[in-house]
């Protein structure tokens, strides 16, 4: 009996890890694609490569970039691999657009608007980077203002820190550009 029971036990956790690895990809009525376990949602199987798990330290020393992370907000949003945990659908900078350019006149005074949905919980913060150093402390906001920026090219990057002030997610970087003063173009 009790070999029996064991080469049972055996059978099922073979047969369940076996289909715990098959993953279907399937598109809902609104064109989002769909990755799920179940097969009866219909779908194609989709092989999945084995995953290379990397331990981060979470820190950023000075004079160092803050690590990008890779991804759309939807891949994020999904949990898809080597992602963190992201506890939004979209978490992402609005404004300013990636590549735009600021003229002379604006002082490099930059307006940063983020989008964060469903709304900013309580517990948790935002903080800006400028070109990979922290531009401003965490805050509960979904704005910032970057004032007296050197002409150039510089990034921006938005960090989702939670309740215990650990990074959880970080944006896609946006480029910008602050226009140089020129005899050729007047300020605006």
């Amino acid at each position: 009996m009790n070999k029996a029971l064991m080469a049972l036990t055996v059978g099922l956790t073979f047969s369940l890890a076996a289909q715990a690895q098959t993953i279907y990809r399937t598109t809902d009525a609104q064109g989002n694609v769909v990755f799920t376990d179940n097969p009866d949602r219909g779908g194609e199987q989709v092989e999945l490569a084995p995953l290379t798990v990397v331990p981060s330290s979470g820190e950023v020393r000075t004079g160092q970039t803050a690590p990008r992370l890779e991804g759309s907000d939807a891949a994020a949003a999904s949990g898809s691999p080597g992602q963190p945990f992201m506890p939004y659908d979209s978490f992402r900078i609005l404004s300013p657009s990636h590549e735009q350019a600021f003229p002379v006149g604006s002082a490099g005074n930059v307006s940063v608007e983020l989008g964060i949905d469903p709304q900013l919980r309580e517990d948790h913060r935002v903080r800006l980077l400028l070109d990979g150093q922290v531009s401003q402390t965490a805050m509960h906001t979904t704005a910032f203002m970057v004032a007296n920026m050197n002409p150039g090219e510089h990034v921006l990057q938005a960090e989702l820190l939670d309740g215990s002030g650990a990074v959880r997610h970080r944006s896609s970087p946006v480029t910008i550009y602050v226009h140089r003063a020129s005899v050729n173009r007047p300020a605006d």
